[in-house]
């Protein structure tokens, strides 16, 4: 599956759930929420939680936790976008057009693909 392919299924996929009508404030305030989870898998992950009322996830369970809370924050970046009648691969490439402009007079690592 594209990018732009997914983009659209998800956006369809919260269309046919009602999650779809948030307006962008709203939707950026589930963006923040969500990466607030990103950071916290992201602590399990690298120091721990130490708490006694939770038990230590393995390795792989806290990966999977990982993977989903960064899928959360992808469908809100996609929906934002969305919204806005932007596509991923048009945020990627001007993103990147940037970044080589920006830093064009710097030694980089060859990115042609």
């Amino acid at each position: 599956m594209t990018i732009n392919e997914y983009q659209k299924w998800i956006s369809q996929f919260y269309k046919n759930r009602n999650w779809h009508q948030y307006n962008p404030f709203v939707r950026s305030n589930f963006l923040s929420e969500e990466v607030g989870e990103v950071c916290r898998s992201i602590r399990d992950i690298e120091i721990g939680r130490d708490r006694p009322d939770e038990k230590k996830n393995s390795y792989e369970v806290q990966l999977e936790n990982l993977t989903e809370e960064l899928g959360d924050v992808l469908d809100n970046i996609f929906i934002i976008a969305d919204k806005y009648d932007i596509s991923l691969e048009n945020i990627m490439t001007y993103h990147k057009e940037k970044l080589e402009k920006r830093y064009s007079e710097e030694k980089v690592i060859d990115t042609t693909f």
